[in-house]
């Protein structure tokens, strides 16, 4: 009896030590993974900075880079779009540059190269913003689009960071109007994009002409292909950091499916998505720039605010659409994938594929726009049967299935879900008001003489179109004849080589709307 005792003794008594030497245990993890910015060792002129933005706690990027980027490490890090990732290089970069150089060149110190002008732009206003309690901290930006007058005043001046694209950069190189010898920093920002799009070559001629002391960061949403063979010719016993896969779920993001039949379907989806009075702002996704273009004039001849982004608009027309929707002056911005990377506006709450992307890497960067910073957001995706392959692809990418939806009295004529798709409400929206008042005809919107941003293409109207379409446009925007119109045989082919009819057979022309 006193055995039993003592061993129930000895079992409560080990049971207490478990439970004290696991909040131990437990209290070393709170310690460790409540990280503030306090506790990464930052300049009080930066933390000031984050303060005033409202940042007090790092994101997991920021809390496990940062400190490495301040030990001297180089760095191979991916992270999910939307979590912080560029103050996870600007920040200990700004650190570095509290500390004076030895060097008396002109050259800048820290060099960020970026795919795309709206990720450079990004850039450079995060630098800006963390850095405006310092002294004398010069952010230079040096981008396609700008003039070269503006570019060369710029680059004669003392530069702390330059943000660049890599064709601009690789011209002033040429020149000699930029020169490295003081490089202290090398970030390559979206490298895997960087490679997509064809700068392989300029990534490496840029990284030819900086000091092989000069420390590297690399991000990158893939660590394999060619990442891995440029992580290997560019930087020297990385520490590499991998916070959240791109496979990673997009918690705060509501993923939805519509299949549509047609154009016509497709476009009936639209509006009545737009019309929700929940959406606040939305990005609508095309696959080219023209669809791009003549999709934002219908919306903005409906009655819609909206504006069209994409590569072919200088750059001085791209600042100024996303400088007006970021003071919310437009509602609806309808882009090709040059603004899946880098756009960083806190009023998106939709993101619309109208046309799914070809990688389904650029879905996830796509729904990416919205549920940025704790936010939460809907991504929408529109699909016709023959996109099915498509589909596939990015739920095998992102490791879920898209749910389909049905709107009542929008129902699919035949869907590819095997389950039954759930049934989605929308609340009205004055915009109704707006699309039934706005002018149809060929004069356009009251009072609009183009979209913002861009001026209307040659011999065409700015609101809604007129006739059919014509092997250079739509009737009434050149001098050539109609040679596809209603009452030509056959079905009409567009740029992927599918056709389009209506139930009835009849060609339906793209983005009409009624």
């Amino acid at each position: 009896m006193f055995f039993a005792l003592a061993v129930v003794y000895l079992r409560f008594q080990a049971c207490i030590a478990c439970r004290f030497l696991l909040a131990l245990d437990l209290s070393f993890y709170i310690r460790k993974f409540s990280v503030s910015f306090e506790n990464l060792n930052l300049n009080s002129s930066i933390l000031k900075a984050l303060e005033d933005a409202g940042y007090t706690t790092p994101t997991p990027i920021q809390a496990q880079a940062i400190p490495e980027v301040m030990a001297g490490h180089d760095i191979l890090a991916s992270a999910q779009t939307g979590t912080g990732k560029t103050a996870a290089f600007i920040l200990p970069a700004l650190q570095r540059l509290n500390e004076a150089s030895e060097s008396k060149s002109r050259g800048p110190r820290v060099l960020v190269l970026t795919p795309t002008r709206e990720l450079a732009l990004q850039v450079t206003e995060a630098a800006s913003k963390y850095s405006k309690h310092m002294r004398r901290i010069k952010v230079v930006s040096i981008l396609g689009g700008m003039p070269y007058p503006l570019q060369n005043k710029l680059l004669s001046q003392p530069i702390d960071i330059l943000v660049a694209t890599p064709g601009r950069l690789i011209d002033h190189l040429q020149r000699g109007r930029v020169e490295f010898s003081r490089l202290e920093m090398l970030i390559l920002d979206e490298a895997d994009r960087m490679l997509d799009m064809g700068f392989s070559e300029d990534v490496d001629t840029v990284c030819a002409a900086t000091p092989a002391s000069r420390q590297t960061l690399m991000f990158s949403a893939t660590f394999e292909g060619n990442i891995a063979k440029l992580a290997q010719r560019l930087l020297k016993t990385p520490k590499r950091i991998e916070v959240a896969h791109q496979q990673a779920k997009h918690e705060s993001i509501e993923q939805r499916l519509h299949y549509v039949d047609d154009m016509s379907h497709k476009n009936k989806l639209l509006q009545h998505l737009l019309s929700d009075v929940d959406l606040k702002q939305a990005i609508v996704f095309t696959a080219t720039k023209r669809d791009a273009d003549l999709l934002a004039d219908e919306l903005f001849a409906q009655g819609h605010e909206a504006a069209a982004l994409h590569g072919d608009m200088n750059q001085g027309a791209r600042t100024r659409t996303l400088t007006k929707m970021r003071r919310g002056g437009i509602r609806v911005l309808v882009a090709t994938d040059v603004a899946a990377r880098g756009l960083d506006v806190p009023g998106i709450s939709h993101v619309i594929n109208y046309d799914l992307p070809k990688a389904a890497e650029d879905y996830v960067h796509r729904i990416g726009r919205t549920g940025r910073a704790g936010a939460t957001g809907i991504a929408v995706s529109f699909a016709s049967p023959r996109d099915r392959v498509n589909l596939s692809k990015i739920e095998r990418f992102t490791g879920q299935r898209i749910e389909a939806h049905v709107v009542p009295g929008l129902e699919p004529r035949r869907s590819s879900s095997s389950s039954a798709p759930k049934v989605t409400h929308r609340k009205s929206s004055p915009y109704d008001n707006n699309r039934s008042n706005a002018s149809r005809s060929n004069t356009g919107a009251p009072g609009r003489s183009s979209a913002p941003g861009r001026s209307a293409a040659p011999g065409r109207s700015t609101g809604g179109y007129a006739g059919n379409r014509t092997e250079g446009g739509y009737a009434g925007r050149s001098g050539r004849p109609d040679t596809r119109s209603a009452q030509s045989n056959g079905p009409r082919r567009e740029a992927n080589g599918n056709t389009t009819r209506s139930s009835s057979g009849d060609k339906k022309t793209p983005f009409l709307f009624g």
